[in-house]
């Protein structure tokens, strides 16, 4: 790929100095001055730019990467060509995602829309009792509701909406698009486009003409440092509070539902639901597309497979998948079993046709 005019390269960085910011070994000090603009991937990697493979299924994207660096594990070390200099590190992916940070700074968080912009944009709104600390910046066609607070180095941008009596800690970035009402957010917080914070739960009480809606009147606590993916929707609680844990990452396109309770440094993937009043623990990881039953609880260092369906509790340090979710030995067991049987009926159905 060219150059990429919205990310460009950095202004260079020698591989000895890189070497050091990642804790990694560079095994030819011949090749330590050599200047480090950017990341890529192996199979296209050019001279200035750093790539990591991590594991021998990439070995064939080596006959075209020709990488100033290569970051891998002491396993993956033989099968490197001799011409390209090796940053050798435990953790590769680790030592990459530090890499690029270094070299690509704008890209951690949502970016400015309006170039050269600071402070207030006269085309945004803000209400005259909102309190904005020095340094916020307030992109144009933001709202800033009443009573509203909001930390310094936070960006607000352009479009976005923050209601009445919110409160936004500092060096937070809110992309353009989305809404933030009826929350608390900590410092460090990244909400991308799009996104949608503390609208009503989904709650109804059967009624002699049909649904009566049930009053959401909690709130949406979002501690330090978690990042919410664009499109993604996190209910208010009902009563009690909805809230995401220190640290957890959530990526697009995953709907949240009332009294919810996240830990710390969860993952959780594309396209997940979490029904209401569910306890998640800390460091859970949650595969794409799964959905979780309300009112369960999901153990510390769980990890659920993609695509299942997790209806009871799941135990702390578990692994499960399938649906409905079981361990995972079970599962991949039954799978197998079904496939063996599959391949019988088959093959029991050819017979007959010869």
């Amino acid at each position: 790929m060219e150059f990429n005019q919205f990310f460009p390269p950095h202004d260079g960085i020698s591989l000895r100095e890189l070497a050091s910011h990642l804790g990694a070994e560079l095994l030819d000090d011949s090749a330590g001055n050599r200047r480090i603009r950017s990341v890529a991937p192996v199979a296209r990697a050019a001279e200035g730019q750093v790539c990591y493979l991590r594991s021998r299924k990439g070995r064939g994207d080596l006959a075209s990467c020709h990488a100033s660096a290569i970051i891998c594990e002491p396993a993956i070390r033989p099968i490197i060509p001799d011409n390209i200099p090796v940053l050798l590190t435990a953790k590769p992916e680790t030592a990459f995602a530090m890499a690029g940070a270094l070299l690509h700074p704008a890209a951690l968080r949502p970016g400015a829309v309006v170039s050269g912009s600071t402070g207030v944009h006269p085309a945004a709104h803000v209400d005259p009792t909102a309190q904005l600390e020095p340094g916020v910046e307030i992109e144009p066609m933001a709202v800033i509701g009443a009573r509203a607070e909001i930390g310094s180095g936070t960006r607000i941008g352009a479009g976005a909406v923050i209601g009445a009596d919110v409160k936004i800690g500092r060096d937070c970035a809110i992309a353009p698009g989305a809404t933030v009402i009826a929350a608390l957010l900590g410092n460090g917080v990244i909400i991308h486009n799009g996104a949608r914070i503390g609208q009503d739960g989904f709650g109804y009480a059967p009624g002699p003409r049909g649904m009566l809606k049930i009053v959401q009147i909690g709130r949406v606590i979002v501690q330090d440092n978690v990042e919410i993916g664009a499109n993604t929707t996190i209910d208010r609680g009902t009563m009690d509070d909805t809230v995401v844990g220190e640290g957890t990452k959530i990526d697009n396109l995953v709907q949240i539902g009332h009294n919810v309770r996240i830990g710390r440094h969860c993952g959780i993937v594309s396209g997940v639901g979490i029904a209401g009043s569910t306890t998640i623990g800390n460091g859970v990881m949650i595969g794409g597309a799964s959905g979780i039953n309300g009112h369960i609880t999901i153990g510390d260092g769980a990890q659920i497979a993609a695509m299942s369906g997790v209806i009871a509790d799941v135990p702390a340090g578990a692994r499960y998948g399938g649906v409905p979710a079981r361990p995972l030995k079970d599962f991949l067991r039954d799978v197998a079993e079904a496939m063996a049987r599959s391949d019988e009926r088959a093959k029991l159905k050819g017979d007959r046709n010869e």
